[in-house]
C-alpha cells in the first residue's frame, strides 16, 4: 500500500492541473507511456502522443472546471480516487462525482481509468447547443 498522505498531496497538484487549459502541465503528471481512458474514450489512449490531442481539445472546452478529491483508497499499485467535479456549461454549473482507478509509480501516473455517469453533463451540453426557442 502506498502512503495516503503522499497520494493526497499528489492528487491536489494533479487535479489542479485539470483546470486552466494547460495540457502540457497536465501531461507532466503522466509517464510517457501512460494509459488513459474515460467515458468519451473507452478504448483508451496510450502515451503522450495519443493523450495530447485529446487533452488539448478537452481542456480547451473546459478551462474553468474544478476537480477535487473527496476520498482516497490506496491500493497495491496506486489508488482509487473518489472525486467531485464542478463543470460550467453555459449558464449552468454541473456537479459530478466519479472514480479514477490510478496506477502510480510514486511520482507519475502510469494508468488512469476514469468512471462517472455523464447523463447530467451530456444533457446540459445538449441544452447549450439547442436552447428552447
Amino acid at each position: 500500500m502506498l502512503d495516503k498522505t503522499a497520494i493526497l498531496e499528489f492528487c491536489k497538484r494533479w487535479l489542479a492541473a485539470w483546470t486552466g487549459n494547460q495540457p502540457e502541465v497536465l501531461l507532466y503528471f503522466y509517464t510517457e507511456d501512460a494509459f488513459y481512458l474515460d467515458p468519451a474514450r473507452p478504448q483508451g489512449l496510450r502515451g503522450h502522443s495519443e493523450m495530447r490531442p485529446y487533452l488539448e481539445k478537452l481542456l480547451a472546452a473546459n478551462p474553468d472546471w474544478v476537480w477535487e478529491a473527496v476520498e482516497i483508497f490506496p491500493t497495491e499499485r496506486g489508488f482509487t480516487l473518489k472525486w467531485r467535479a464542478t463543470i460550467p456549461v453555459g449558464s449552468e454549473e454541473i456537479v459530478e462525482y466519479g472514480l479514477d482507478v490510478v496506477e502510480w509509480d510514486g511520482e507519475k501516473v502510469t494508468r488512469n481509468e476514469v468512471y462517472f455517469d455523464r447523463t447530467k453533463l451530456l444533457a446540459a451540453l445538449a441544452r447549450q447547443r439547442n436552447p428552447d426557442p
